[in-house]
């Protein structure tokens, strides 16, 4: 469905048509029959979950099971002395996909004692090469040497957002950022086709001084580079991980990513859903609290493989239970719903219609539905999407390393993982299901869902309050949580979370106690109230007390300091 997930208003790829030549079947999925003896593994998991995948497990009280142990060592060294190569290895689904030259091999495979099924995941590439006869590798390495960073535009939005704010501000994303919570510390793994350059370009240079790329991986190619191939994953990645302050921002600016290439943008096999399970499998193991996948699977190149409407149940594909594992294991799965939503298929596809996948659709500046994503329900009738935001004429980095505009819930999704990373920041001792449900509740259609945006356009703001008066006994408790900017010259932003539907008193007071200023406001239950505070005299440069005071008699302060 690669190939067919983009509908761009400026073209961000390099473009290169490939002559593609296919003979029969030579790369496999082996299915095991058992993984024999696990005790030395059940005694130490450390050999292969991270710290950090068993912490994740542990915070959210999910045990070990049979599918997180590793395949048995022996079966996979017997598949390479036959031969194959072996391409990735699962142990959810205890397989291994494997190349073979010579697939009269695989009736002696098929009839191993270890061996449960074998299947054909895709054809033999005998020859890909682009319109002037380069090999893909060499097209590679041309694509490299032909990169020269674009000027970087200015832009006349006075926010820290730059152009993306309009994208930001739809999901009322802001007051988590101002306060503080931008994903720090939060993994994001990105699931995609290749991240073109984004070891150059400038607006990723704090994720790279940061060392915030925690990992990166080709599960295509086989080794651990990924900045030469397909810029699809560089866009996507530049809606959350983007940081040129006044120019581009994205919704995590301040998390750390794992970079994985699982899609083979020149061809459509259904080894993909295959690659995609293995960099799910990777992320788990690193400890990875959310998956973004821009990616999307229906038709493949050898039709008999392609999926049908009814396989859309939430339970039939491979990658769609590969997906439902990765949540289980508690991760955050999101991902695009797809662009189809103008063409004769119109459905979402696969994994999109995980039971346990955040399904990301498209909708406008204004909040209107897309006409190119990807509509519901799922085969068995649940709503999908689950939520929708700014997916047409989306800002995002390009392959020439500009900002232009581009169309596709391959990028709203990221900008709702990349939302997601902060709200779980706020409460890291939430479940990956319980940021699930906070999203949805606090989409605008919550009440009266539909199939072309699910539940409507979540409401960050909204999201942390539902989840603070969820967690927290005291969810009835007034707090203010922030007062910007400090330094302040003319009005104060402040945030400040209500227990209740009240009328606050918020004062300015001089340190020797002279009031200078009192307003009164209206404020809203269970809510981040981002309460603006106009100075109405001028105020002489100095420290200053900002005070509220609730119906309970209750006072909270902020020192704030203003320049004149």
């Amino acid at each position: 469905m690669f190939k067919r997930i983009l509908v761009f208003i400026s073209c961000i790829n390099v473009s290169v048509a490939y002559t593609q030549i296919f003979e029969k079947p030579a790369k496999f999925q082996v299915v095991f029959k058992d993984k024999g003896d696990l005790h030395e593994f059940e005694a130490n998991p450390s050999q292969f979950l991270s710290e950090a995948a068993l912490q994740r497990r542990k915070k959210q009280g999910i045990p070990l099971q049979w599918n997180d142990y590793p395949v048995k060592a022996e079966y996979v060294q017997q598949l390479k002395q036959k031969g194959f190569r072996v391409l990735n290895t699962s142990r959810w689904f205890n397989s291994v996909s494997v190349y073979v030259q010579d697939s009269a091999t695989i009736k002696e495979l098929s009839a191993s004692p270890f061996v449960q099924s074998v299947r054909p995941v895709t054809k033999v590439l005998v020859s890909v090469q682009d319109a002037n006869g380069l090999s893909l590798q060499k097209q590679k390495e041309k694509n490299r040497k032909a990169f020269k960073p674009a000027f970087q535009q200015k832009n006349s939005i006075e926010s820290p957002y730059g152009l993306a704010n309009g994208q930001v501000a739809q999901i009322e994303l802001q007051s988590l950022h101002q306060m503080g919570f931008k994903g720090d510390s939060v993994l994001v793994a990105v699931l995609d086709a290749g991240f073109y350059n984004c070891d150059r370009i400038s607006f990723f240079d704090s994720l790279r001084m940061q060392n915030r790329i925690i990992g990166t991986h080709d599960f295509v190619m086989g080794d651990d580079s990924v900045y030469e191939d397909n810029s699809h994953g560089m866009s996507v990645l530049s809606c959350m991980a983007a940081n040129r302050p006044g120019q581009f921002m994205g919704t995590a600016p301040r998390a750390q990513y794992l970079l994985l290439r699982t899609e083979d943008a020149g061809s459509e096999f259904i080894i993909e859903e295959d690659n995609w399970v293995a960099a799910a499998e990777f992320a788990d193991s690193a400890g990875a609290w959310i998956i973004n996948s821009s990616l999307g699977y229906t038709e493949f190149d050898d039709p008999q493989t392609s999926h049908t409407y009814p396989d859309l149940d939430g339970n039939s594909t491979h990658v769609t239970r590969g997906a439902d594992i990765a949540a289980s294991k508690g991760i955050l799965i999101v991902n695009s719903a797809g662009n189809s939503g103008d063409n004769a298929w119109r459905y979402i596809g696969a994994p999109a219609d995980g039971d346990s996948v955040l399904t990301i659709g498209a909708v406008d500046s204004l909040g209107n539905y897309a006409s190119f994503s990807s509509q519901g329900p799922s085969a068995d009738g649940r709503i999908k999407p689950n939520v929708s935001c700014t997916g047409q004429a989306t800002w995002i980095v390009t392959s020439s390393g500009n900002i232009g505009r581009a169309n596709g819930t391959s990028f709203s999704s990221p900008l709702l993982a990349g939302a997601a990373a902060c709200l779980w920041q706020a409460f890291p001792d939430a479940t990956n299901m319980e940021i699930y449900n906070a999203i949805e509740q606090s989409a605008h259609q919550y009440e009266n869902p539909d199939y072309l945006i699910g539940y409507g356009i979540p409401n960050f703001t909204k999201a942390f309050g539902i989840l603070k008066k969820a967690r927290n006994a005291a969810a009835d408790r007034d707090s203010l949580l922030n007062a910007y900017p400090n330094p302040a010259s003319e009005s104060l932003a402040v945030a400040f979370y209500s227990g209740k539907a009240q009328t606050i008193v918020l004062s300015l007071t001089k340190i020797s106690g002279k009031l200078m200023q009192e307003q009164m406001i209206e404020v809203l239950p269970y809510h981040i109230n981002t309460l603006q505070f106009e100075f109405t005299r001028r105020v002489s440069s100095g420290t200053y007390i900002l005070g509220i005071k609730n119906e309970s008699g209750e006072v909270f302060t902020r020192r704030i300091v203003i320049r004149n």
